[in-house]
C-alpha cells in the first residue's frame, strides 16, 4: 500500500492516531473488482472515498470493542446471561427476537 499525505506529517510524538482525525491522505490499495463495482453502484465515483473511510472506521471500532471484551472476560470471566440480556437491550432496545413478526 502506498500513501501520500495532503498536508505535512504530524509529529510522531503526538501519540496514537485517532480515526477520522488529521489531514486526508491519498492511498493506493488493491480491492476485488466486484467490491469496487458494488461500492460505486451504491455511492457513485465521488462518494467512494467517504464510503471506504466510514467502513474502515466501523471496522476499527469493532476491533477495539473485541479487544475490550477480551480484556474484560480475561480478568472478570465470561458474561452472565443477565449481563448479555442487558447489553442486548442497550444495543437493540428490546429482548433479542422481540418485535419481529414472521
Amino acid at each position: 500500500m502506498t500513501s501520500k499525505r495532503t498536508a505535512p506529517d504530524a509529529d510522531a510524538s503526538e501519540g496514537p492516531t485517532v480515526p477520522g482525525a488529521g489531514p486526508t491522505m491519498t492511498v493506493s490499495t488493491s480491492l476485488h473488482s466486484g467490491t469496487v463495482d458494488a461500492v460505486r453502484a451504491r455511492v457513485g465515483k465521488r462518494g467512494f472515498s467517504a464510503y471506504v473511510e466510514a467502513a474502515l472506521r466501523r471496522q476499527i471500532e469493532q476491533d477495539n470493542l473485541a479487544e475490550l471484551v477480551a480484556e474484560y472476560t480475561e480478568s472478570e470471566g465470561e458474561f452472565t446471561p443477565e449481563e448479555l440480556a442487558a447489553a442486548r437491550y442497550d444495543l437493540h432496545g428490546a429482548a433479542e427476537g422481540a418485535g419481529h413478526a414472521a
